[in-house]
């Protein structure tokens, strides 16, 4: 199972329009995060994790394959901006979205023209498919099993995902700021865990901060944990990754890994 991450960044991306800090002047392209995305793949499957605004720039210099699904962690519009470009990607048929029932609603709302009796010719071909915390379905050879986590009040999704060939086991979470103690055993267990850490210092009232992220990190115990939905207060990406413990390392835009015990960058 190979995880792609397509963008790492925040609402507002990286650079911030209009700011001069050495980040987002910085000519490392690690320091260059999109809207938070990413794509998992075997053989036989392709998952997209949320479709934000950053999508038909983030797949463009990508190989044109059928998306068998896209699981969405939540409504908001970084998480689901992009999904009007989805058009071309229906020549392969319907794309099934899984969303719960609030973000399904919400992506209704937003893209009435999708789900009316007599579309208009080009729509996206997209079919919501609601699903709740703990019910797990299967895509392709890929078991996914959604839980809950606090994005401030509201409560989101976040997925484990396992191989059903190799049993590797991806958790991938973003936009937490709390997690129930029951949603825990989900995210235990995991090769590759990706958690959201906004920056490491000013508190924020719905996500988490570095040592925040670190700390239910050493709880659950991955293989290896990868942190992304950074912004530019975080720091330059090499500054930050020397101030990681292993087995944690801030992902990057592009960035490819296996997901397996030994958990290799590609």
């Amino acid at each position: 199972m190979k995880l792609r991450f397509l963008g790492t960044g925040t609402s507002c991306g990286v650079p911030v329009i209009g700011c001069q800090c050495e980040v987002c002047t910085s000519t490392d392209p690690h320091d260059h995060r999109l809207r938070c995305s990413a794509l998992v793949e075997t053989s036989s499957t392709r998952l997209l994790i949320d479709c934000g605004p950053d999508f038909r720039q983030q797949v463009l210099p990508l190989k044109f394959r059928k998306i068998d699904a896209i699981l969405v962690t939540h409504h908001h519009y970084d998480h689901v901006g992009g999904m009007d470009d989805l058009r071309p990607f229906c020549i392969f048929g319907d794309i099934n979205i899984y969303a719960d029932s609030t973000a399904a609603a919400n992506i209704r709302h937003n893209m009435p023209y999708c789900f009316v009796e007599h579309k208009y010719p080009g729509v996206p071909n997209i079919r919501l498919i609601e699903v709740s915390a703990h019910e797990s379905f299967t895509v392709g050879d890929l078991s996914i099993t959604p839980f809950i986590v606090m994005h401030g009040r509201l409560p989101i999704l976040a997925y484990r995902i396992e191989s059903l060939t190799s049993h590797s086991v991806l958790v991938y979470i973003t936009d937490m700021k709390t997690i129930s103690p029951s949603e825990v055993p989900y995210a235990r267990g995991a090769d590759v865990m990706v958690i959201n850490a906004l920056r490491f210092t000013k508190a924020h009232h719905s996500h988490l901060l570095v040592d925040e992220s670190l700390a239910f990190i050493r709880e659950v115990s991955p293989t290896q944990a990868l942190l992304v939905h950074s912004c530019h207060d975080i720091g330059l990406h090499s500054a930050v990754n020397a101030r990681l413990p292993h087995p944690v390392r801030l992902a990057y835009d592009g960035e490819e890994i296996e997901v397996s015990p030994s958990c290799q960058t590609i």
